[in-house]
């Protein structure tokens, strides 16, 4: 038997959710029978013992980052970013202003239309072409404030191969906790 939370409202179909922790929760309309309820999770077990194996399965493969990594981290992207930035910023004929590390949980990057740039120091902690990229991502906004052919284009005239490095970034990127 699977324990779950019941939530009932004004809605009129039974859902299932499996939330990050593996708990399960059950949305039902608010007159709906509880054998219903109980047949419907029953029915569904199946599907429920699925995703929290997946969940299980993820959480393993995270790497949660402890004090001293992040201490390192921020350290060495203090003096990366400004080499590999300054390196690109050449190579692109471009200029910028301020860099600042920071620890975003949904960024690796950014340019503002002042020129600064932020830098998510985790970047240090996956191989350096991926690094490499952000940095040359965030420089084409000097080009280009925007996401258009014309900036990817200035994006790959520096790394022919971005598509691929994007692509490693963001399966790398999910297992850093």
């Amino acid at each position: 038997m699977i324990e779950y939370e019941l939530i009932r409202s004004n809605r009129k179909t039974l859902t299932i959710q499996v939330k990050p922790d593996g708990s399960v929760i059950v949305r039902a309309p608010v007159r709906l029978a509880e054998y219903r309820i109980a047949k419907f999770v029953k029915d569904h077990e199946t599907w429920i013992f699925a995703q929290q194996e997946k969940l299980e399965k993820y959480h393993e493969n995270m790497h949660v980052i402890t004090d001293e990594e992040r201490q390192e981290g921020i350290l060495q992207a203090k003096k990366i970013f400004p080499e590999r930035t300054a390196y690109f910023a050449e190579r692109m004929g471009v200029t910028y202003n301020r860099i600042t590390i920071r620890e975003q949980k949904t960024r690796w990057g950014s340019c503002s239309s002042a020129g600064n740039l932020n830098f998510n120091w985790k970047l240090v902690l996956m191989p350096s072409e991926l690094l490499d990229y952000v940095v040359v991502h965030e420089l084409a906004h000097r080009k280009e404030m925007n996401h258009s052919p014309r900036f990817w284009a200035v994006v790959e005239k520096e790394l022919p191969d971005y598509r691929e490095r994007r692509e490693k970034l963001k399966k790398m990127g999910k297992q850093l906790g």
